[in-house]
């Protein structure tokens, strides 16, 4: 697995830049273009941050995204709260995407701030369906689906004991309403036009921002520019094809993406060359999809995939996110007529047609 020295080289290499390399401290922020500041938070996993940015509006500022319910996450918040953002209120908290390390303070902040929770739709509703999944063990169609991956009784224990860390564990009580954003809608914020882009795959109605005048954009999770973002199938939409809706996704914006953008990603370090960078994304996955159907010559579980999708050993700490990445995988080669699935006594083995 390379370092991240490594991983910043081959990206440069290939024509994208970083203008600010090195990433703020805990507590403090980097402002990355006029008004816009730029903040990590901690991660207890071993994608250890996420990034968050405050834009500069004139009666306060917007904030997008929160990190997750942990308390170093909140000791850095109050650490925010008290230093670089002391002098204006924060009038808003938009959040890019569901998922726990983007919207899992969301809840605690706007209540601590008094602002609203500005998100797509699909975003809001799926985290207050995932915070009804408090479980202390795996449900029984949980069960099927890490047995139909061919889980044997050392990883359905290690699933087990997952359970009880779900995402009401690390997501805070989400407020009553929200303020909708949709496609192309333009928000007005800092003196800028931010037109939200919608992409799809790693999160439903994932929102980006375009300020196409300032060639600034936001990007969650949907464009990172060191790691790939994770693609998953999980038990509530066990058929699912969301690496077909993410690939799509990247078609569409590297058609409608401008070339100079400065990008500010959801983890790593900001960074130009989207359309190089969607580019990779694209050739990867499916240079990955073709050595997958390869292996695909005989039947095979999806655990029995992972040797030939990651690059790295997956410890037990790694099993949830390659078991549902591996899925998304076998599931597009399923949809797209290149391999079939077959299920013998409550495991699927999939083969290449």
């Amino acid at each position: 697995m390379k370092t991240r020295a490594e991983k910043i080289a081959d990206a440069k290499s290939a024509g994208m830049t970083f203008p600010n390399p090195e990433p703020p401290k805990s507590g403090e922020t980097i402002e990355v273009a006029p008004g816009i500041l730029w903040a990590r938070l901690p991660l207890p996993m071993a994608l250890d941050h996420v990034n968050i940015y405050f834009l500069d509006g004139d009666d306060g500022w917007t904030v997008i995204d929160t990190g997750m319910k942990t308390r170093d996450g909140r000791s850095a918040w109050e650490a925010l709260l008290s230093g670089p953002l002391a002098e204006k209120p924060i009038k808003q908290v938009i959040v890019t995407h569901n998922h726990p390390d983007h919207i899992g303070l969301a809840g605690w902040l706007c209540e601590k701030v008094n602002a609203p929770l500005v998100t797509t739709r699909t975003s809001f509703l799926y985290a207050k369906m995932l915070q009804l999944d408090a479980w202390d063990e795996l449900p029984a169609d949980a069960v099927k689906f890490y047995k139909r991956a061919g889980f044997g009784p050392i990883e359905m224990e290690r699933a087990q004991n997952r359970a009880a860390f779900g995402f009401s564990k690390v997501c805070a009580p989400l407020p009553l309403g929200f303020q909708r954003i949709v496609e192309d809608q333009i928000l007005q914020i800092g003196g800028r036009d931010w037109k939200v882009i919608v992409g799809h795959g790693h999160a439903a109605e994932h929102a980006m921002l375009l300020c196409e005048e300032d060639g600034l954009l936001i990007s969650g999770d949907q464009v990172l520019p060191r790691i790939t973002s994770n693609i998953g199938v999980y038990p509530t939409e066990p058929d699912g094809n969301p690496l077909g809706e993410w690939l799509g996704s990247c078609e569409r914006l590297h058609n409608l993406l401008p070339a100079n953008l400065l990008v500010l990603p959801g983890h790593n370090e900001p960074f130009t060359g989207v359309g190089i960078r969607l580019k990779q994304l694209i050739d990867h996955h499916g240079e990955t999809l073709k050595a997958l159907e390869q292996f695909l010559s005989a039947p095979r579980t999806t655990i029995e995939c992972f040797g030939t999708l990651f690059d790295r050993k997956i410890t037990e700490q790694l099993q949830g996110f390659a078991t549902v990445e591996a899925v998304a995988h076998l599931n597009y080669l399923v949809e797209s007529g290149r391999a079939n699935r077959k299920e013998e006594a409550g495991v699927y083995k999939y083969t290449r047609l």
